[in-house]
């Protein structure tokens, strides 16, 4: 499949948000390819912050550096204020942060295990 300029920015958006993620400590963090299984998005990136508070700072530093670096905002934040789960919606990328508790309950590695790995952080 050959990959088109729109692919690849959104490629580089993920990895920024990983490296953003990874500059504020989130755990288990996972890159996973979604075209030709999904049209949700392309890309997810799931991460783990050991509190709330953790997960409030890497969701922000995330939104930041996407936002410098790239100019862009998510079209949605959901869970922010709900404590354990925040999605965060650029469209062809969706980022899911989670505290260890909601991200076993959800499970989202299994939902997409047919999803191609593109990185896996411990």
């Amino acid at each position: 499949m050959q990959e088109t300029k729109e692919t690849v920015d959104t490629l580089t958006l993920a990895r920024h948000a990983v490296d953003a993620a990874a500059d504020k400590k989130a755990e288990h963090i996972l890159l996973l390819d979604l075209r030709g299984l999904s049209l949700i998005a392309d890309y997810f990136v799931i991460c783990s912050a050991a509190t709330d508070r953790q997960l409030r700072a890497i969701t922000d530093n995330i939104d930041d550096v996407l936002r410098i670096e790239h100019h862009t905002r998510p079209h949605h934040i959901e869970g922010v204020d709900s404590g354990g789960w925040v999605l965060m919606d650029y469209g062809d990328l969706i980022i899911h942060a989670f505290t260890p508790s909601q991200r076993m309950h959800y499970n989202l590695e299994e939902l997409w295990s047919q999803a191609q790995v593109l990185l896996r952080m411990q």
